[in-house]
């Protein structure tokens, strides 16, 4: 779906969604940044690359922020992702505090992960009260991530939680380890399931859209969409750390309007 002046930007399909939260995830054109950073194949467009530590010029990502900035309340907040399960309040968010989620009650205080190839998450209570968003890659859903940002949900007063998964690495395309696959079933043998072996030796396929759901569904978040994406194999629209290493990435955002 496009923004005005064909700024490019999903706008989740999420259906009980309160009115008054809104919620984005951009693609990777729409921006400045150019080589292995630009949007391909849009190249009329430049790359929308939002992460200021993965070698693009500076001034290119801080461009990158003003035109996303332009589509929002405020600035949002980032944080420092170190594949953890911390999760602190938007407002103190920074780039050098270490989380990997963030939740907001405020109005026009805008939650935001980035990704390429993790799974974005973010999250509602039906009042609209209290967001969340939560940056979701093999090692923060084995730790506990989602379950730590819909604790500190309900601390803040969520009681029915919807949750919207952003765009990631497709099932076909994630190939792990056994150490990823001892890491999920030490949390629960039914994890088992979204693990396809493959004919190598102590070599799977990992759902992560279907990890991240039974993950949910344990803390009591049954409403859950999204999940049609694969950063990996859709190269034209999504950055992808697997595929080509040094590579931008998409911010995933959303706020109680």
């Amino acid at each position: 779906m496009m923004g005005d002046n064909d700024i490019p930007f999903i706008v989740p399909t999420w259906q009980d969604l309160p009115k008054g939260v809104k919620a984005i995830s951009t693609y990777r054109f729409g921006g400045v940044s150019e080589g292995v950073f630009s949007g391909f194949p849009h190249q009329a467009t430049g790359g929308l690359n939002l992460g200021g530590h993965v070698g693009d010029r500076p001034e290119s990502v801080a461009a990158n922020r003003h035109i996303l900035n332009a589509y929002l309340p405020n600035p949002p907040s980032y944080i420092r992702q170190v594949h953890g399960r911390q999760v602190i309040a938007a407002d103190l968010a920074n780039e050098k505090i270490d989380a990997d989620a963030m939740f907001s009650t405020k109005f026009g205080q805008v939650c935001a992960v980035l990704t390429a190839d993790c799974l974005p998450v973010l999250l509602a209570d039906l009042d609209g009260k209290v967001v969340a968003a939560a940056h979701a890659g093999w090692r923060g859903l084995a730790s506990g991530v989602l379950e730590s940002t819909i604790i500190a949900m309900r601390n803040e007063g969520a009681n029915q939680i919807t949750a919207w998964m952003g765009p990631a690495i497709g099932s076909s395309q994630f190939e792990v380890g056994k150490d990823v696959f001892d890491a999920f079933v030490a949390k629960s043998e039914a994890l088992s399931q979204y693990f396809l072996p493959l004919p190598a030796p102590n070599k799977y396929l990992a759902n992560i859209y279907g990890l991240a759901r039974f993950l949910l569904a344990q803390s009591g978040v049954t409403s859950v969409y999204g999940g049609e994406h694969c950063t990996f194999s859709e190269s034209d629209k999504f950055y992808s750390f697997r595929r080509d290493k040094v590579t931008g990435r998409m911010a995933s955002l959303i706020w109680i309007a």
